[in-house]
């Protein structure tokens, strides 16, 4: 008589497997929208893509929540571009990005712009510096709400000749006093294995001396124009979702483009050919055991197919 036999499949279920094969596995996510572009003509600091991670990040920003991918799944993944800067106006607000393999689903919503001469900073993931104008408070961040906070409000201008910096992820942006503001600091996270810095805010334009925004080395958001020549502000980095800088009134008298954002996705156990990723730009590596999914451009992720 033959023995029948069963093997329990919740052990196994984490990694993506059961006894019948692929099933539904669960993820990590880390989420990054577009950062703001900085204002221009004495403008603010671009604010922070909005920040949003299940896990891997400081503990009163991680969800805690996990995502889970069915079999036979082709999820549509959206990465933000960052916002422009536009002369002699506000900065344009980053673009949103996101991961939704429903019913579920996670959006960043993009960095709000730096302020103008004349014209307010817009609210976003966080919310931009105030420019040089009567507007001298900063945009709100987290807009629309989320919990945990997905970022910052940005930093208060003096209306005269130093303005805010973009907020962050990990802290408000910097108030304008005698010099204008730094951007606000963003956070580590290691979802890749090693800690990286994303979604800092980009620090206030001047005249006539500039302000010091965060490292680009450290969180991605660019730095003020000094106000005392024609150094021009400079962009958040590509793929950190990080703020621009604000521009003086020196030429080229536009502020700087917000960093372009990122989702990156973690599945637990060894790939296999269980996970694609496209377009070719996207990579799919491993560390530490896991599968990472990497995308820095739009593309598709697929599960089991």
């Amino acid at each position: 008589m033959p023995l029948n036999s069963t093997r329990g499949g919740a052990s196994a279920k984490g990694f993506g497997f059961t006894a019948a094969g692929l099933g539904p596995v669960d993820v990590d996510y880390l989420v990054i929208a577009g950062g703001g572009g900085g204002g221009s003509n004495r403008g603010g600091g671009g604010g922070a893509g909005g920040y949003r991670a299940s896990a891997s990040g400081p503990a009163p920003l991680n969800s805690g929540t996990k995502l889970t991918l069915t079999k036979g799944g082709s999820f549509p993944i959206v990465v933000g571009a960052g916002g422009n800067g536009v002369p002699a106006d506000t900065g344009a607000t980053g673009n949103p990005s996101s991961f939704n393999p429903g019913p579920v689903g996670i959006t960043a919503t993009g960095g709000g712009g730096g302020g103008g001469s004349g014209a307010a900073a817009t609210s976003g993931g966080s919310g931009g510096g105030a420019g040089h104008n009567v507007f001298t408070t900063g945009a709100a961040g987290n807009s629309p709400p989320t919990s945990p906070p997905q970022g910052n409000n940005g930093g208060n201008g003096t209306g005269t000749s130093h303005e805010g910096g973009g907020g962050g992820a990990g802290a408000v942006g910097g108030n304008a006093g005698p010099l204008s503001g730094v951007g606000g600091d963003g956070v580590f996270n290691t979802i890749i294995g090693s800690p990286v810095g994303y979604a800092g805010g980009g620090g206030g334009g001047a005249n006539p001396a500039g302000s010091v925004g965060p490292t680009p080395s450290t969180y991605g958001g660019g730095t003020g124009s000094p106000g005392s020549g024609p150094d021009p502000s400079t962009n958040g980095v590509a793929n950190t979702g990080g703020g621009a800088g604000g521009q003086s009134i020196s030429p080229p008298n536009v502020g700087g483009n917000g960093g372009s954002g990122i989702v990156i996705i973690r599945a637990p156990g060894p790939s296999g050919p269980a996970f694609t990723v496209s377009p070719g730009t996207n990579t799919k590596t491993t560390a530490g055991g896991n599968t990472i999914l990497n995308f820095t451009v739009p593309g598709t992720l697929t599960y089991g197919l």
